[in-house]
């Protein structure tokens, strides 16, 4: 199968001096930096990642390479959720405990990690990845990051409750958003489950939509970069609070105190028909409510179906090596990555255990959950908005997320909300 997402060029943020980090070596001592990481050598890779939704899975798969090499474990710390994953990674590198593989979303977080990545341009997974998916990872025609799927976002919805309220006709714009929500409601079913205590459901997933729906997303980055453009009267971010206030309106009480587990909680158990989230909360699904029938709406911010009918899809991350990790623990991690995108063990559980939609064309898209299955659909038929927020300056998207909290609990207007938004770019881009 192939799926191809449209992408956009970005010339890279200067890193500012207040982001570097002190270069330092894995705690794991199990080799020096002159290792052969031969067979019989004990080697632990210290591995960091932010997706909770996995870790079960993540750990079982370390177990199945670990019983293929006895000699190769692994030490897997998960930070993700509702926590600060990007500020943890940060500490353990100035710790000096920095792991061995970890992640990285690439575009602007490549660039502020680049000195600590090893080039991983001569792996033999690099000719089998999907068209544009090294994109994110790739500066100056090196790859320095293996895409580790595709993923998908917008409203994941309950088809059984939208049956319930007698909606036969799946909405596609604004406008019929709308009247879903108010069918939903009239059915007794609460339409959305809002999660706003997460910064980056608000600054990221939400504010990257009307970045994607401007008519060159990146010339307008790049304007924003240089002054010559604002969010503030922007047609398509005066859309997304309209949007924003529908959610409010049909959601959940007390939004800005429901967290991610929460979020997701509500919806899984039926007390909600929609939850702005993507695939990745399969697995989740899959162990509160097995079998649960599910799809997924894109969130649109217009009327016209030609422009909202489209998904928010891209690559969310991307495995990525410590260059300073002692050899054997780097070797052991590249031969892991390509046993994992390789082996029939490794292609099995990323589709039908962690229910990934794959990006590498030697992956069939198979077992990937229902809401894998619809993205696949949408991603095919080209109908797709990139991911915007990875572009955003360096810790800006925290930055919008809190502004967007306040618009949320009622302490800005609207205006003063993306006057806000163009002063924290401000900030950030400097």
């Amino acid at each position: 199968m192939s799926l191809k997402i449209k992408r956009f060029s970005l010339a890279a943020g200067i890193l500012s001096a207040s982001l570097l980090l002190t270069t330092a070596c894995s705690n794991n001592t199990s080799g020096d930096n002159k290792s052969d990481g031969g067979k019989d050598e004990k080697i632990v890779i210290d591995l960091f990642q932010g997706k909770v939704e996995i870790a079960d899975q993540l750990k079982a798969l370390t177990d199945q390479y670990t019983k293929e090499n006895p000699n190769v474990t692994f030490d897997i710390q998960t930070v993700g959720g509702g926590a600060d994953g990007a500020a943890a990674l940060k500490a353990k590198f100035a710790s000096g405990s920095a792991p061995d593989l970890f992640t990285s979303e690439g575009y602007q977080n490549a660039q502020t990690w680049k000195d600590k990545l090893e080039d991983l341009s001569d792996q033999p997974w690099v000719e089998d990845a999907l068209e544009n998916t090294l994109t994110p990872m790739t500066i100056d025609g090196k790859v320095y990051g293996q895409p580790i799927n595709l993923e998908g976002y917008g409203f994941t919805y309950n088809k059984d409750l939208f049956k319930k309220a007698g909606i036969t006709e799946l909405p596609t714009t604004f406008s019929e958003l709308e009247a879903a929500a108010k069918k939903l409601k009239a059915a007794g079913i609460t339409p959305f489950a809002v999660g706003y205590s997460e910064w980056w459901v608000l600054g990221n997933h939400g504010l990257s939509i009307p970045f994607a729906y401007q008519e060159d997303p990146d010339a307008f980055i790049k304007e924003l970069k240089e002054g010559t453009a604002k969010i503030d009267g922007n047609e398509h971010f005066n859309q997304y609070f309209n949007l924003l206030d529908l959610t409010i309106k049909y959601g959940n009480k007390n939004p800005l105190t429901t967290d991610y587990n929460t979020q997701v909680t509500l919806f899984a158990t039926g007390e909600t028909a929609m939850v702005q989230q993507g695939n990745w909360i399969q697995p989740m699904l899959d162990k509160l409510t097995p079998d649960m029938n599910v799809g997924i709406l894109p969130m649109p911010l217009s009327d016209d179906p030609a422009v909202a009918n489209k998904l928010a899809i891209d690559v969310p991350s991307n495995w990525v090596i410590h260059n300073g990790a002692p050899d054997a623990d780097k070797k052991a991690a590249k031969d892991f990555l390509n046993w994992m995108v390789t082996s029939e063990e490794g292609k099995r559980a990323l589709t039908e255990d962690f229910k990934y939609i794959p990006a590498f064309k030697s992956i069939k898209a198979e077992g990937i959950g229902p809401l894998g299955e619809e993205i696949a659909k949408y991603s095919q038929a080209g109908k797709t908005y990139s991911w915007q927020f990875m572009k955003y300056p360096e810790g800006g998207g925290q930055q919008f997320g809190a502004t967007l909290q306040s618009y949320v609990g009622g302490q800005l207007s609207k205006e003063e909300t993306m006057k806000a938004l163009d002063s924290n770019w401000a900030k950030f881009n400097k």
